[in-house]
């Protein structure tokens, strides 16, 4: 099993747009191989002193696949494509956390 952690930097006023795209592409991805958990968080004001600053203009995708291989397969779907290309001007940033569990 991998977890994965997308850090996805959204355009100034550009979250609520981003988020209904993103809504589109959920149920795909959940339909696919090996995809156990998929979906997106923002951040909120927990209180808590070691909390990093709030990202208005980041959306987290938390996910978790029952293999790499079938991560890596997620990235090359037909669907991500077509994400890709949805997003284009919205997304202008993005990095990955692949964790696994011990």
């Amino acid at each position: 099993m991998v977890h994965v952690i997308a850090t996805i930097d959204i355009a100034p006023g550009k979250r609520d747009e981003y988020l209904e795209l993103f809504a589109q592409l959920v149920p795909k991805v959940q339909a696919e191989q090996g995809c156990l958990a998929y979906g997106p968080a923002l951040d909120i004001d927990s209180g808590i002193s070691v909390q990093i600053p709030l990202r208005e203009n980041v959306v987290t995708a938390v996910e978790q696949w029952a293999s790499l291989e079938e991560l890596q397969a997620h990235l090359t779907a037909p669907h991500m494509g077509e994400y890709k290309d949805a997003v284009k001007d919205i997304v202008v940033g993005l990095t990955l956390q692949v964790l696994q569990p011990v």
